[in-house]
């Protein structure tokens, strides 16, 4: 598959960062963690109860969603409809949700919509 177009990634991108943002949101809810969601621009972040932060945001040049956790960097590459790991092949989602469980100290579990 080609390479997408700038425009085509961050509009890829930027509807992704959306549906995470909803998805943590939902998840927290129903985990009743308390999660403070904040989005600029690129820029997704999480912020727990402990102060510490996850932040995701998108690389046009890389074509990549980048991931800061307390567990480390991560970069994820869309590859056949999913987002996965550059380095393990593990989805976006199933890494965000241990992440999440990890930092938020609550059984988060992220279904994208």
């Amino acid at each position: 598959m080609p390479p997408l177009t700038e425009s085509e990634f961050l509009a890829l991108a930027d509807a992704e960062l959306g549906r995470i943002e909803r998805t943590v949101e939902r998840a927290a809810d129903e985990a009743d963690a308390d999660i403070e969601i904040g989005r600029v621009g690129n820029v997704l972040t999480l912020e727990f109860d402990d102060g510490s932060k996850i932040i995701i945001n998108s690389q046009a040049p890389m074509q990549e969603l980048w991931v800061a956790a307390r567990a480390g960097g991560f970069h994820f590459r869309r590859n056949d409809g999913r987002w996965v790991d550059t380095r393990t092949g593990e989805e976006l989602y199933v890494a965000l949700s241990r992440y999440v469980s990890q930092q938020s100290d609550a059984d988060v579990s992220l279904v994208a919509d």
